[in-house]
């Protein structure tokens, strides 16, 4: 095996917005060679600590639920642990128990039985635009629909829901919030303006975000879009991550299966150069 067959991404640079689990990501890009920028563009709040959360909590146990939505394994396992320390999963799980639980794929899936509950339907695509497309099938004028968000409201999910008549309940779990620290995420700004970074994975819409706001505060907001469209590759975990780069006209990519390990193999295998023959 030569050395590029090897490392791959040698002499590239990548940078990285995710905060949870950028350990693992950053590991996986750097075993194939490439120097990593972190620049957690995000910071999550303590479940149990989130009034927003519990508040939502409260309104879906204050009538019977009728569909309840679990986009994620780790959502859906953290929304009961801390209605429990509330004092309010005996009560949350028999909620959950008497609605028609959706799961967008096989962890959110897990998740549920994991809890002693049961699935009525799953996304196989694991997409939020398939568990959607289901729920519009289904009867929603005066239903109420309990809708576990991960990391950032979904307006284009939630507004078709509202639109058919259901009455929606958000409940906002491990919810982001900006950095305290900003300055990796500037430094990566810096690099994508000066030519420095061959490309960028993005976990969550609201990374996006936050990478343009601190763009604009600096005056480079237009350079890095430029770098974004043309030069750098934004790669992204799936397509509702994608949609504030498309909406500024950057084309992102994703992987097939929405995995931080097929982000990874996806950058290393659009940056990687084959071996002349």
């Amino acid at each position: 095996m030569t050395d590029e067959e090897a490392m791959p991404l040698s002499g590239r640079v990548v940078g990285v917005t995710a905060e949870r689990r950028k350990g693992e990501l950053t590991a996986l890009l750097a075993r194939a060679g490439a120097s990593v920028i972190e620049a957690p563009a995000m910071r999550l709040v303590p479940i149990e600590d989130d009034t927003e959360a519990r508040a939502a909590t409260e309104a879906c146990l204050a009538a019977p639920v009728d569909y309840a939505v679990a986009m994620t394994g780790v959502g859906f396992r953290g929304w009961l642990a801390a209605a429990d320390t509330w004092g309010l999963g005996e009560h949350l799980r028999g909620t959950l128990a008497d609605a028609e639980i959706l799961a967008r794929g096989p962890k959110a899936r897990g998740a549920i039985r994991g809890a002693g509950l049961a699935e009525s339907w799953h996304a196989k695509s694991e997409a939020s635009d398939e568990v959607l497309a289901h729920l519009l099938t289904l009867p929603l004028a005066g239903r109420r629909v309990a809708v576990q968000l991960h990391g950032e409201p979904l307006p284009d999910f939630v507004r078709p829901l509202r639109a058919a008549g259901a009455d929606v309940i958000e409940v906002p779990l491990y919810r982001w919030e900006p950095p305290v620290d900003v300055a990796p995420v500037r430094e990566l700004i810096a690099a994508l303006v000066n030519g420095g970074v061959s490309a960028v994975a993005f976990t969550s819409g609201p990374q996006v975000h936050v990478l343009f706001d601190l763009a604009r505060e600096s005056g480079h907001l237009p350079e890095v879009i430029d770098a974004l469209r043309h030069s750098v590759l934004p790669a992204v975990i799936g397509p509702v991550c994608a949609r504030p780069l498309q909406a500024v006209g950057i084309e992102a990519v994703w992987p097939e299966r929405f995995r931080l390990a097929d982000l990874a193999r996806l950058v290393i295998d659009e940056l990687s150069v084959p071996s002349p023959a």
